[in-house]
């Protein structure tokens, strides 16, 4: 048993403010079952999790992820569940938490991230401040996006060198988004020296490298919050 099981595990979770789909008037946000499966790992694992956000106050779900075939265990148990509903409807202020209180850090999807957790300061210095304090720090789908302006210590780019996921340039392509997004999260990734993998189209497909941990789809949401939970027994 390592440190962290001594006393209770802290994993900070941090939602997009926006729900604006660039110019094209369309709504997104963040996607459900992305917050859902890695809330309960966590809170199953025994851990406090903290819910916040760049404005704090109400994070906007994207209400594609509302649709019936995106529905999940974790979703419909996240419906019936106020606490957890409580805590997305009063997300904390993002740059009000000290890093140093926590643990874990995980950035859920959805579009949103990709327009302000991707360059909002707070964000860039939390994950930095996780990552290079050995912590774990854990993402899936568009959610990755929040790493293409981070560094490591040295200056490199964060994910330099390491192995990631995200979601793809194809699946972007299938859901038809390819031209809206602000950047292509696998271009950024390789122009910033990570060694990209993926499995097939919306397979669900979770890697890690360390303590950097990726999910490539909403089907990987659980993989990757399960590999963070493993990854913490060990320490």
């Amino acid at each position: 048993s390592g440190t962290l099981t001594k006393t209770m595990v802290k994993a900070l979770i941090v939602l997009t403010s926006n729900n604006q789909l660039g110019d094209t008037g369309k709504e997104t946000g963040f996607w459900l079952e992305e917050f859902a499966a890695p809330y309960y790992k966590f809170v199953d694992a025994g851990y406090e999790v903290t819910v916040v956000s760049p404005a704090g106050g109400e994070a906007p779900v994207d209400a594609g992820s509302l649709q019936e075939q995106f529905l999940t265990e974790e979703t419909k148990r996240y419906e019936q569940d106020q606490v957890a509903k409580n805590a997305v409807l009063n997300t904390g202020v993002l740059s009000e938490v000290n890093p140093d209180d926590y643990d874990i850090l995980f950035y859920p999807g959805g579009h949103g991230p990709l327009y302000d957790l991707a360059t909002d300061e707070n964000s860039i210095a939390a994950i930095e401040s996780f990552y290079n304090a050995g912590k774990p720090v854990g993402t899936v789908c568009h959610g990755p996006g929040v790493l293409v302006n981070a560094k490591k210590a040295n200056g490199e780019p964060l994910v330099n060198g390491l192995q990631v996921t995200g979601f793809t340039n194809s699946e972007e392509v299938l859901v038809g988004l390819q031209d809206v997004v602000p950047f292509s999260l696998e271009d950024e990734f390789v122009k910033n020296g990570g060694k990209f993998v993926r499995a097939g189209d919306f397979e669900g497909f979770s890697t890690s490298d360390g303590h950097l941990f990726t999910g490539q789809n909403p089907a990987s949401s659980a993989l990757v919050a399960n590999d963070i939970v493993e990854y913490v027994k060990n320490l």
